[in-house]
């Protein structure tokens, strides 16, 4: 374990951490002394421990903020992927139905080829107007 001097609000205090984590913790201890310092210019100075209450109350609050728009933004995530299911579940019944009509024309087309190949002069109706307006649709 390591110990790691920082400064806040002009007092230095040592701190143990994990082996490899003491940048990270002096640059969490600027941040911390930023804000107390700002505190303390605003209040003056009111004594460590309510500067620091001050500070930490501060942050949770931020904190608290940026989970409800993290969970706002979750939400509206979810609500897109919802959308967007939906959305691909009409496509896909869309391309099931015009299969299905170019299917049905297919039919008639090779049955009026068949007549016609037969001789025959009046073939199949090879598309009724309710079909083809279908499948425009």
């Amino acid at each position: 374990m390591s110990k790691v001097s920082v400064i806040l609000n002009g007092r230095e205090f040592t701190i143990g951490c994990e082996d490899g984590q003491e940048a990270y913790l002096k640059e969490l201890a600027q941040t911390l002394d930023r804000r107390v310092s700002t505190i303390a210019s605003q209040v003056g100075q009111i004594g460590d421990l309510r500067l620091l209450l001050m500070a930490a109350l501060m942050l949770v609050d931020e904190q608290k903020d940026a989970e409800r728009r993290v969970e706002a933004l979750e939400s509206h995530v979810d609500q897109l992927r919802r959308e967007r299911n939906g959305s691909a579940s009409v496509q896909a019944a869309d391309r099931d139905r015009l299969a299905r009509h170019v299917l049905r024309i297919a039919e008639r087309l090779d049955a009026f080829a068949d007549s016609l190949e037969e001789g025959s002069d009046a073939g199949p109706d090879v598309s009724s107007s309710a079909d083809l307006a279908e499948a425009r649709a």
